[in-house]
């Protein structure tokens, strides 16, 4: 612990907890703004979309402009526009409320990429999957707090109180990154995102996690319109165990893969996750939902860390700002996307047998953790070592 990474911490406290606590408000503001279920989705969606652009564009911004000056502006874009949503009635129109989610999913996006390759450098190698896993805790503790907690204040606070706490938590840690370092020269030229697209070594275990995201997206957006409404209880109940499970696990996680290595720990959390998803199908039963959470997230959470832990140990440093956005591009396209599907799926066949469908179609992502795993037993070529292509990472 240095002072420049407890003040990573103060700015993933205010980032994680802005995010989260609108993550499953908005699409109940949203639906009972007159747009449905359907609305619902589209937030998520738009939310998503525009993390994922930006993730996307932010390593060439963090390679122009540096970790302070895109951290920084992320915090806002991520805060400030929670404000707009206290604006009635124009809060109210779904044209509005996307325009919201679509600047703060940006300004999320530079928080997770420029911050998440800022904590790879602060983070000694060899302590890389306890380090990772430390900082899981700090982002999920903030999950396990925020995303309950934003449904209850929204049921019994209204909604306007939520979205000015969302606004001011990530503002109020915008000091903390001037005591961050720097941009750092690259000792060579920095990846480039088509870089990351085009090398198994990354581009497999993001294939794997981003197929856990679906059902991450998932939950947050449907499983407190799949549990009947006179039980509000055990969604809150629902959501904080998930939480609470994933960050265990994730710390777990850590300890075990810097010890034996975490290729062997991603086809367990898919597995694990697609598990949860089919237990979670009777949602009308409390004892179904419990258990199907607590699988989940016991899967996501050694998803996390082990797909991430692998995508920094196979780049040079010049390359952890694209595996910071590839992986955190998984991560929000998953979720973007498995709301949007599971919206559509939804519709016809309702929320169980959608949740059924959900948890076995995860076990498609067996494919690529299959070839992941026989890359991880390959011979790895030394970065910076023979030609300058993705093959060399």
């Amino acid at each position: 612990m240095t002072w420049p990474l407890t003040l990573r911490l103060v700015t993933i406290v205010g980032a994680s907890a802005g995010f989260f606590l609108l993550l499953s408000v908005v699409p109940l503001y949203a639906e009972e703004s007159g747009g449905g279920s359907g609305a619902a989705g589209l937030s998520t969606s738009a939310l998503m979309l525009a993390t994922v652009c930006g993730e996307l564009a932010a390593p060439r911004l963090t390679a122009r402009f540096g970790y302070r000056l895109v951290l920084a502006t992320g915090l806002v874009l991520l805060g400030a526009p929670s404000l707009l949503l206290t604006v009635s009635p124009m809060a109210q129109s779904m044209g509005w409320i996307v325009a919201v989610c679509l600047v703060r999913g940006a300004g999320f996006a530079l928080t997770v990429v420029g911050g998440g390759a800022l904590t790879a450098v602060l983070i000694p190698p060899e302590r890389r999957g306890e380090g990772l896993a430390l900082v899981g805790v700090v982002s999920g503790a903030q999950s396990v707090v925020a995303l309950p907690l934003g449904v209850w204040l929204a049921r019994h606070a209204g909604f306007t109180t939520v979205f000015v706490l969302a606004a001011v938590l990530p503002l109020a840690t915008v000091p903390a990154v001037a005591g961050l370092p720097r941009r750092e020269a690259a000792a060579r030229k920095p990846l480039g995102m088509v870089d990351g697209f085009r090398t198994p070594a990354l581009a497999l275990p993001a294939a794997v996690f981003g197929t856990t995201a679906l059902g991450a997206g998932i939950i947050a957006t449907f499983l407190p319109l799949a549990v009947p409404p006179d039980r509000a209880a055990l969604v809150s109940a629902a959501l904080f165990l998930q939480a609470a499970t994933a960050i265990g696990a994730r710390w777990v996680a850590g300890r075990y893969g810097d010890r034996h290595g975490p290729a062997g720990l991603v086809v367990p959390g898919l597995l694990l996750c697609a598990g949860g998803m089919l237990a979670t199908a009777p949602t009308g039963s409390a004892a179904a939902v419990l258990v199907g959470m607590a699988l989940f997230g016991t899967g996501f959470g050694i998803a996390q860390n082990a797909t991430q832990t692998l995508m920094y140990a196979r780049v040079p440093p010049s390359g952890y700002g694209v595996a910071s956005a590839l992986w955190n591009f998984a991560y929000d396209a998953g979720m973007g996307l498995g709301a949007v599907l599971f919206g559509l799926l939804s519709a016809g066949t309702g929320y169980a047998v959608a949740f059924a469908a959900t948890g076995a179609l995860m076990t498609a992502a067996l494919v690529p953790a299959w070839y992941d795993h026989r890359l991880s037993h390959r011979p790895t070529p030394t970065p910076g070592v023979g030609s300058s292509g993705p093959g060399d990472i």
